[in-house]
């Protein structure tokens, strides 16, 4: 968890790959907007959001980190888009 280790929200210095995080963490940590990472759900570029009740949604923590991680490392859209299909074929397995 190399990424969020030091970033802090919430009061948490730390958050574990199990974390779900919220949409307003999720844009502080991608550094886009609320119409732009909703935008890039609708383009594949960007894992949706899994339902945590009450109406409300979020972000497995580890999906952000990796799909940070590949836009620091220069992926592409198309690599982009085959690592957000993988990331939610692996959510389907996980259960």
């Amino acid at each position: 968890m190399q990424l969020f280790n030091t970033f802090q929200t919430g009061g948490q210095t730390s958050l574990s790959n199990t974390a779900i995080l919220r949409r307003k963490t999720v844009s502080s940590l991608t550094g886009k907007s609320r119409s732009t990472l909703y935008r890039d759900i609708a383009k594949g570029l960007f894992t949706a959001p899994v339902n945590i009740g009450g109406g409300r949604v979020g972000w497995p923590c580890y999906e952000v980190e990796k799909i940070n991680k590949a836009r620091v490392a220069g992926a592409d859209d198309d690599a982009i888009k085959a690592l957000v299909a993988e990331l939610e074929a692996g959510r389907k397995v996980a259960g």
